[in-house]
């Protein structure tokens, strides 16, 4: 098979043949028709990316999307012939999607919606699951809310903004005055974070006393801009990129939880550990995955 190798930070792809691999138990083996670019993906092939634990030269690519070749020993609910998507490869030393086909743990994996092309499918899995991770398994979102989301057209943020909408919350997100527009058509109200700050826009949430949910995919600043207007008492703020340095101080001060979301745990383990079963296909979380992008 035919795989895309990078060989130093910053350096080119490039093509190289290697065996095909074999499943082993618990796996299977997908024929790739599709892989997708992540700003992580960007970082690791820099060397940026010290958290990902993925050594070069190294076969990246973090998401994909595919044809199900052979299965392992041990795996239930999937076969030969399905179409498949997912989070499975390309950190911690494990090759990712830039190849003909590789080996992936089965539990890492949901089957493609129909109504998703392999190339949409594969630009999902990353976004969507740290989105899921923070809105629905750590906040539990529920209607009635009110959530601010940081970043909210960016890979994660697009997919966090829409996913609140869909289980009822009233969403504000920050964006650039050029991309108001696209938030507006998810559904929610767009907020220039260029011409407004914290302070300045906090009125805009229910009672001008802070969001329920506010959710940061940027990083920095921006986390402590969260601080600074998650609700008293009950809010809860939520980091994708909680690195760096904070002061907790504004939200010591507003009584409120602050929880980081590491989607990449489960692959940085260890290959195969039980807390990858999370987003399975067998698992309530994949199954209702699927089922916002058939809706």
């Amino acid at each position: 098979m035919k795989v895309w190798v990078v060989q130093e930070p910053g350096g080119p792809f490039r093509a190289e043949e290697r065996p095909i691999p074999q499943p082993e138990h618990g796996e299977v083996l997908i024929r790739i028709a599709a892989s997708g670019v992540n700003p992580l993906d960007t970082k690791i092939r820099a060397g940026d990316a010290a958290h990902a634990k993925h050594p070069l030269p190294a076969v990246l690519g973090i998401d994909v999307a595919g044809t199900i070749e052979r299965v392992g020993a041990g795996v239930k609910n999937i076969a030969p012939g399905d179409e498949v998507y997912g989070m499975a490869g390309g950190v911690a030393g494990i090759q990712g999607s830039l190849a003909e086909y590789m080996t992936a743990d089965a539990r890492l994996l949901a089957r493609k919606p129909r109504n998703l092309t392999m190339l949409q499918a594969a630009a999902i899995p990353l976004g969507i699951i740290t989105a899921w991770e923070g809105l629905v398994d750590r906040e539990k979102i529920h209607a009635g809310q009110s959530a601010l989301v940081h970043g909210g057209t960016g890979g994660v943020g697009h997919m966090a903004v829409q996913l609140a909408i869909a289980f009822g919350a009233t969403v504000h997100a920050t964006v650039s005055s050029g991309k108001a527009a696209i938030v507006n058509g998810y559904g929610a109200i767009p907020i220039d974070y260029q011409t407004q700050s914290p302070e300045q826009y906090l009125h805009l949430s229910p009672g001008g006393h802070g969001w329920d949910v506010v959710f940061d995919t940027v990083g920095g600043t921006t986390l402590d801009a969260s601080f600074k207007v998650v609700r008293r008492y009950t809010g809860h703020a939520l980091s994708a990129l909680g690195w760096g340095t904070h002061s907790l101080a504004p939200l010591s001060f507003r009584g409120a939880s602050y929880s980081g979301v590491f989607t990449l745990l489960p692959l940085l383990r260890a290959k195969g550990v039980p807390t990858m079963a999370r987003y399975s296909l067998g698992q309530p979380s994949w199954q209702k995955v699927g089922s916002f992008f058939r809706s």
